[in-house]
């Protein structure tokens, strides 16, 4: 973004499109998949990436990963509609999501994608549209209830487990059984490498079951990106009270997002795969080796580290007792952190109107053009190197990954900040585009 901000580009495009935008930079999220495919070829594995397509609306990382090969993590009709639009093969898609309707499992069979099934009675639908429709064999996952996190409302129990191997048995050609699959929360590398370790044995058992194809085993997202060094993050959690917000707003510090994690990315897949699980004295990497299996992986945000930010406008500055509360020109709709009782915690950076602002040190906290007390995009009291001025921008950076639409809403009928895409930054003078979003 630095090379876009010094161009002139920015305050270029806030002055065309008279309001906040997001900028996308697709490159990185090809630097990210690429990244990511050389953690798993160093450790030996065979695996595929799918993008998980909620961690942003955007098209152009949809047609990035259909260009790389790489498949699309989805869990609504639309969702995979609009993957299949922008050139992603069906056999490359993932279709998750708790209690999926007919409508999308009628798609997910149609163009051979693969489903994590979620319960017994999704799988009897499947079963029942392949079999009633005469569609192709579908192709699908079990989703496991992890033992670490009984209360997810994700996944099947052990019972149910035994259930649905025995309906898929049943099934016959109806059901291609390619392995299983969970969800679980958190960052922790242990109880990750446990579990996929204990779904490449369940694997096993499905193929001397006769379900032959078991060979894939899905661990989902869970890789975590880190926006600042560990000094930063650690001085920041021992030393941070309500009067370093507007308003003596109060947060915990375990509400935040781990903003700084010691392995990030593809260094985080390279530490999962180097984890020997519970009870064995091999790798992860070593056991899903040994049994043939391919491991599958669906980052969102790991894929969009550093591949967009977001620009507002400053309209709007008013005096405090020792900092400055700022108005721009949106809302924290467009910064979903906030709506989680948290803080993005990244510093916005002050990108000046005009020049010749006095340097020091000018804390100021921003809020959003709503007429909601609570809608502020930054509780902090940033410390601003120049004055915050009516006509400044403020880039949010690092936005792409959950941050910028999770959340958007046209609230006061505030229109959506556009997305912007530079497919180039390498280039002194940065060309732009809208994104290809259908929506």
């Amino acid at each position: 973004m630095s090379t876009v901000v010094a161009s002139g580009l920015v305050g270029e495009l806030a002055h065309a499109l008279d309001g906040p935008f997001h900028v996308l930079l697709p490159d990185a999220f090809t630097a990210n998949l690429t990244a990511l495919r050389d953690a798993l070829a160093d450790a030996d594995v065979d695996g595929f990436v799918y993008y998980a397509k909620k961690a942003n609306k955007a098209a152009v990382f949809v047609e990035r990963a259909a260009a790389g090969g790489a498949g699309v993590d989805v869990a609504s009709a639309a969702e995979l509609r609009e993957a299949l639009g922008h050139g992603v093969r069906g056999e490359h898609l993932m279709v998750t999501g708790p209690a999926k309707d007919t409508v999308l499992l009628r798609l997910a069979v149609t163009h051979g994608a693969t489903i994590a099934v979620d319960a017994l009675d999704e799988l009897d639908q499947v079963i029942s549209l392949v079999l009633t429709g005469r569609e192709r064999p579908a192709r699908v996952l079990l989703r496991v209830l992890p033992d670490a996190q009984p209360h997810s409302r994700f996944g099947m129990s052990e019972s149910e487990l035994t259930t649905a191997l025995k309906r898929c048995l049943e099934a016959g050609d109806a059901i291609r059984m390619e392995g299983f699959s969970f969800h679980l929360s958190g960052y922790a590398l242990q109880p990750r490498a446990d579990l996929a370790a204990r779904l490449v044995e369940q694997c096993r058992k499905a193929r001397g079951m006769g379900l032959e194809e078991a060979d894939r085993v899905s661990i989902g997202g869970g890789l975590p990106v880190s926006y600042t060094d560990a000094d930063s993050w650690h001085a920041f959690l021992g030393t941070q009270r309500p009067s370093h917000y507007h308003a003596e707003k109060a947060f915990r510090a375990g509400d935040f997002y781990p903003y700084h994690s010691p392995v990030a990315g593809p260094d985080a897949l390279r530490a999962l795969l180097a984890t020997r699980p519970e009870g064995s004295g091999s790798t992860l990497a070593e056991v899903i080796r040994e049994a043939g299996i391919e491991l599958l992986l669906e980052p969102g945000r790991a894929l969009l580290d550093q591949a967009g930010a977001t620009v507002f406008r400053v309209q709007g500055v008013k005096d405090r007792d020792g900092y400055q509360l700022l108005t721009v020109d949106g809302t924290s709709l467009s910064l979903s952190e906030q709506w989680f009782n948290s803080e993005y915690l990244p510093d916005p950076q002050l990108v000046p109107h005009q020049q010749g602002s006095s340097a020091g040190v000018f804390p100021a906290s921003v809020g959003a053009a709503t007429c909601l007390e609570s809608d502020m995009l930054t509780w902090r009291k940033i410390a601003f190197p120049h004055p915050p001025r009516v006509g400044d921008l403020l880039l949010y950076p690092n936005t792409a990954g959950y941050q910028m639409d999770s959340n958007e809403s046209p609230f006061h009928d505030l229109p959506l900040p556009p997305k912007v895409v530079i497919d180039r930054v390498d280039q002194a003078r940065p060309r732009w585009r809208f994104d290809r979003h259908f929506s």
